[in-house]
């Protein structure tokens, strides 16, 4: 998978997800196997680029190349100076967001509202191509509802405006995240232009990895909440896809070691406070499954300091340990 000059060192990209894709999580990603991470998305409003949180969402530090910055909006110029921007500030890749269904996003016409406006699709993308030196790729979805699948024309309208690399959720904006995926119009997309394409969408094991690349035709998958509490998700998907075999599940003392690293990093890069609060709904994730999760995640989401959080955390997984617990999962999470 070749995105402008950067190869990636496979198909297998993590989305961006608000609230999630944060620089510890894109780099834990890329540690277990993931060939790129794209951020979580950043206002193209010039009056936040000072903002904490839009400082921290730029915040690249110590992350493996290449850095993609997602942004989000719906005025060319705007979105072309926001481009520019975040390539000052270390980006390598621009991705524009015209996939997210948020009521939020789509109430001031951004994300997949930009979907029901070609014209103003077309202006965007040229603006922002123009602006900047490095690769831009665009995230959409398959249409505004069912009624409105019109990925190919915005597929021809990003490949005649320069954009490198196509990542589509095989889902409506009107489907949010309800019902199952699919992937005809994905293959459809993929017969009409010769960008990558990149399929998004209930990719939640290896088998389902495979079969998506194979009956679309695309070039990578891109993985969002099935990775959540599960980033070694990455690794097995690629052992799976070059030997057709499996990777034994992650033994719960390997668990442990992950999530005890990451929530140090978030407790590191948010500060202790916001680290905490953010730590709870990974540790969510991460216990989904195991033996006793649920009354320990009720507990734990009450613990109001690091030390406290860590140690319900060591104790939890010392319980797990006992049990030589492993954590299975099946098909039909949500990705």
């Amino acid at each position: 998978m070749r995105i402008g000059p950067y190869q990636l060192k496979n198909n297998l990209i993590v989305a961006p997800m608000a609230g999630v894709t944060d620089r510890p999580f894109r780099m834990l990603c890329k540690r277990m196997g993931a060939g790129m991470a794209v951020s979580e998305m950043v206002a193209s409003n010039s009056l936040l680029y000072g903002s904490e949180k839009t400082l921290r969402r730029a915040n690249h530090e110590g992350e493996v190349d290449p850095i993609s910055v997602q942004i989000v909006g719906a005025d060319p110029a705007m979105l072309a100076r926001a481009a520019q921007h975040n390539v000052d500030h270390g980006a390598q890749i621009i991705d524009i967001n015209m996939g997210c269904p948020a009521k939020k996003i789509c109430n001031v016409m951004a994300g997949s509202a930009l979907l029901q406006n070609e014209p103003l699709v077309a202006q965007i993308l040229e603006s922002v191509v123009k602006s900047v030196n490095v690769p831009v790729t665009l995230k959409i979805r398959t249409g505004w509802d069912k009624h409105n699948r019109n990925a190919v024309n915005i597929a021809k309208i990003a490949e005649a405006s320069g954009i490198q690399a196509l990542a589509i959720h095989g889902r409506t904006r009107a489907c949010a995240y309800m019902g199952e995926a699919e992937y005809d119009t994905i293959a459809n997309v993929k017969a009409n232009v010769n960008i990558p394409i990149i399929a998004n969408g209930d990719i939640t094991t290896p088998e389902k990895a495979q079969h998506v690349l194979s009956y679309s035709g695309a070039d990578a998958v891109m993985i969002g909440r099935a990775a959540q509490g599960r980033p070694w998700l990455f690794r097995e998907i690629e052992h799976f896809l070059n030997t057709g075999e499996h990777l034994s599940s992650p033994a719960v003392t390997e668990i442990h070691q992950v999530l005890v690293g990451h929530v140090q990093d978030l407790y590191d890069f948010y500060g202790e406070l916001s680290g905490l609060r953010i730590a709870r709904k990974h540790i969510s994730w991460y216990t989904k499954g195991l033996v006793g999760s649920a009354a320990f995640r009720h507990q734990m989401n009450k613990l109001d300091t690091p030390d406290a959080q860590m140690a319900a955390v060591n104790e939890f997984f010392l319980e797990q340990a006992e049990r030589g617990t492993h954590l299975h999962y099946v098909e039909g999470l949500a990705a």
